[in-house]
């Protein structure tokens, strides 16, 4: 699995790419939009897992952005904002079962990559 991890907190979005490269989930990492439009144009990735707000471009405006390119690829969303059912509400219209609040379980972050993955092979 190759992962595309995005999210404008530096220490965060790093340390989340080393405990799933300990896990054996190749993953990448940019802090803004233009970099991971970047990374995703030298590299195929399954699934990407963006914050919500970020500054420039949000993880829904990014998430448009990279399914132009790369219809299959899957999301996740991550936000730190708000209640956990606000932040569905936003992901629900986004098209997007998963949707975590920070700080993110790991297992449960894995869970959820394994999931639909799964789930976009099967359909």
């Amino acid at each position: 699995m190759r992962v595309l991890l995005v999210d404008d907190e530096t220490e965060f979005v790093s340390t989340l790419a080393e405990r799933l490269d300990l896990r054996g989930i190749e993953a990448e990492w940019a802090t803004t939009g233009a970099d991971a439009l970047r990374i995703a144009e030298s590299k195929a990735f399954d699934l990407a897992v963006l914050d919500v707000k970020m500054p420039e471009t949000g993880g829904l405006k990014l998430k448009e952005k990279l399914q132009e390119k790369w219809p299959k690829m899957r999301f996740i969303f991550l936000t730190g904002y708000g209640s956990e059912s606000d932040f569905h509400a936003i992901a629900c219209q986004a098209g997007e079962e998963f949707c975590l609040v920070k700080p993110v379980d790991i297992e449960i972050l894995i869970e959820k990559m394994d999931h639909l993955l799964e789930r976009g092979q099967q359909g």
